[in-house]
């Protein structure tokens, strides 16, 4: 009891719990805001040197073109557009300039993106504009660069440089004008093999991408040529889908002969007549002009479909598989003869272009509708996606159609076309005279087993490495005896007891007795081989029907 009585006095002492709180007590502080470091203020872009180099893409110039325009810029130079794109044309030009010969799209642009301006330096001025005065006139004499006078090997301070040529003995180079004229006589075989063999490990090069042969490159190759005979021209991208396209337009403007094409590598020949000095020259190009606006290439409805149609084509092609899958910057050679083939067996073909620019994919299908042709319906997924078209024709033949007969003897039959690749395959058997093909498709067994017996005795002639004889009377007989003949081998004793061996067997003389009749001259004909008798395979059968028989 008493522990109670203490327990309750001890609770019962302390202070009473206010629960409100005090009013003298100060809020607490709030919590600081930090100090960040003010912003920077952006800092505007360096102007451009020549207001024509600015960025022309993020100008919302658009000017329509209805019709081919020629306009004027400074005097005799003017700017066309036209079907061939936007070119430049130039006093004493050769031809007219564009930014690439190559790769410009065969149909007439919709509108231009920028004013039309010529690329290059204006002609009143003799050097572009440092903003500092002309360096003085240089004391020394410095001789231009002479292809047929070349300086001495060895000397000091100057590269490798190769003379014109090659030239046969007693021959010399001569000025020329003309292509055909600095080229001059063909190369021989051997002379090709002289000129590529030492380029072909060699990394001095010009290298052409997406944008196919430029303008400058063809003052690029003129510096290659200066001091080598033969320039090396690497390709990649998209410009190599079409090849002979990128070879003719380097031989027409850069002049030199291709005397070597291997994938996406050209080796282009200067001429033997060539000289750096009396090179064509052209002016430089200081910026890429402004791509014009080409139609869509891809339309909703396209030629020969409607929109349910394309629609339809376009979901059926979303579970196709591609083809091919192209990497950057890859050699595409081959990619129109791989598309062709495709088309022999599907309508639809896709390709993958996954990691590619749209722009590359976008040009490689426009070439491919020119190419194949076909018709592009999306580009979707980074995958081009094409249809072969209503006016599509197979590249081979007709396939041949065999009938056979149905099992449940109406009279009907099968028909089964043969694929392609199984014609080609065909077709090389019987030129090589291992398959027949039979005109007549209703042969019994009879003469279909003659049929087979003539063809095994002709492609068993054409297959031996040993000339076969095959002979079907006794005049042949004869005249093979005479022109230095086998009969020692067949009048010998052993071929004598041979045939006592027959004569013998008088017990089987009625089972053979056929074999002697006149109407089957055909077992009675001589082979003339180089297998001597008892050697082949069919005498050890003979032999051991002779010990049954006798048996």
């Amino acid at each position: 009891m008493v522990i109670v009585a203490l327990s309750s006095s001890l609770f019962s002492s302390l202070p009473p719990h206010d629960p409100t709180p005090s009013s003298s007590a100060p809020p607490r502080p709030p919590i600081p805001i930090p100090k960040y470091p003010p912003p920077r203020k952006s800092q505007p872009p360096p102007p451009p040197s020549n207001p024509a180099l600015k960025y022309h893409r993020n100008s919302k110039y658009y000017k329509p073109i209805h019709h081919n325009t020629v306009i004027p810029s400074d005097g005799d130079r003017s700017v066309i557009i036209g079907e061939s794109g936007v070119s430049y044309l130039l006093p004493g030009a050769p031809f007219e300039f564009q930014f690439s010969y190559s790769e410009t799209p065969k149909v007439k642009p919709l509108a231009i993106r920028e004013p039309a301006f010529l690329p290059f330096e204006p002609p009143t001025m003799p050097r572009p504009w440092t903003g500092k005065a002309p360096l003085k006139k240089s004391k020394k004499n410095i001789p231009l660069f002479d292809s047929f006078n070349p300086p001495p090997p060895g000397m000091k301070g100057v590269k490798q440089v190769e003379m014109p040529g090659p030239f046969p003995i007693g021959k010399y180079p001569e000025e020329g004008i003309s292509r055909e004229e600095i080229l001059g006589e063909p190369l021989k075989k051997w002379e090709i093999q002289m000129l590529v063999k030492p380029m072909a490990s060699d990394n001095r090069q010009v290298n052409l991408g997406r944008d196919g042969l430029t303008h400058n490159m063809l003052e690029l190759i003129h510096s290659h040529w200066k001091r080598r005979r033969v320039c090396k021209v690497r390709c990649k991208g998209v410009p190599t889908v079409d090849m002979d396209n990128v070879c003719r337009h380097i031989e027409e403007k850069a002049g030199g002969k291709i005397i070597h094409r291997v994938g996406g590598i050209v080796y282009l020949f200067r001429g033997r007549n060539y000289n750096y000095r009396t090179r064509p020259q052209y002016p430089v190009m200081l910026w890429k002009p402004a791509a014009p606006v080409y139609p869509k290439l891809i339309q909703d409805a396209p030629e020969g479909l409607t929109k349910a149609e394309a629609d339809k084509l376009r979901k059926k092609g979303k579970s196709l598989l591609p083809i091919c899958k192209l990497a950057k910057n890859g050699v595409y050679t081959t990619l129109v003869k791989d598309v062709r083939d495709a088309f022999e067996g599907s309508h639809l073909v896709k390709i993958d272009c996954k990691g590619l620019d749209p722009s590359d994919y976008k040009k490689l299908g426009a070439k491919l509708k020119d190419l194949v042709p076909c018709v592009l319906l999306s580009f979707d997924d980074e995958q081009v996606l094409i249809w072969r078209g209503k006016d599509w024709k197979s590249m081979y033949a007709k396939a041949p159609v065999f009938v056979t007969r149905n099992l449940d003897n109406t009279g009907m039959g099968n028909t089964v076309n043969s694929s392609p690749k199984m014609l080609s395959l065909w077709k090389s058997a019987i030129e090589s005279n291992k398959a027949l093909l039979l005109e007549e498709f209703n042969l019994g067994p009879d003469a279909l087993l003659e049929k087979v017996e003539e063809f095994e005795g002709i492609s068993q002639a054409t297959e031996h490495s040993h000339p076969a004889f095959i002979s079907s009377s006794e005049d042949a007989f004869e005249g093979s005896i005479e022109e230095g003949g086998t009969e020692d081998n067949y009048s010998n004793e052993e071929g004598l007891d041979d045939v006592d061996d027959y004569d013998s067997n008088n017990d089987d003389e009625d089972d053979y007795d056929y074999y002697n009749d006149d109407e089957h001259d055909e077992f009675n004909d001589i082979v003339v081989t180089s297998a001597q008798p008892g050697s082949l395979p069919i005498d050890s059968l003979v032999d051991k029907l002779k010990l049954r028989q006798k048996e």
